[in-house]
């Protein structure tokens, strides 16, 4: 492989160079409770750009309004207790980001899975002891996602 081929690779796997619109953009009803709670704002500046992600993630996922404020006032109260992570929120590994990425179907079919159904997937993939057998997982998670399954 030559040095154009791997720039090439290289920026399809990281489009964004580091540091470029890495911070997460607040929502305003999350923002607007930040700033209500003086020590629930001052642990969100101390978390890591990955981890305000997760949490507003996890809060703009709810369907219903009065689901969305039950847990921007949940977060408020976790950040205040020290929480550096949204309770019960599976976390995608990069390496499965990028697995899926790169199968369209099989990222297709983990958007149409419930919350509960990804965190199996998670679940059964993290429980691996070894690294190559999580990346072993990893795949086998993909081609059972392509071909329409719902659960490990």
């Amino acid at each position: 492989m030559n040095a154009k081929e791997e720039k090439e690779i290289a920026g399809r796997l990281n489009p964004k160079p580091a540091g470029e619109d890495s911070e997460p953009r607040v929502p305003t009803d999350l923002r607007q409770a930040l700033a209500a709670a003086p020590r629930a704002k001052a642990q969100w500046r101390d978390l890591t750009p990955i981890a305000r992600r997760d949490f507003i993630s996890w809060i703009e996922s709810a369907k219903q309004p009065e689901t969305r404020r039950r847990r921007i006032e949940k977060a408020c109260s976790m950040l205040a207790a020290g929480k550096r992570r949204p309770c019960c929120y599976s976390i995608v590994s990069f390496d499965l980001y990028t697995a899926l990425a790169a199968t369209p179907r099989a990222k297709a079919q983990w958007s149409d899975l419930t919350p509960v159904e990804r965190r199996d997937f998670i679940s059964w993939m993290d429980s691996a002891k070894q690294p190559e057998a999580h990346r072993n997982r990893i795949e086998k998670a993909c081609v059972m996602l392509a071909a329409g399954k719902r659960r490990p």
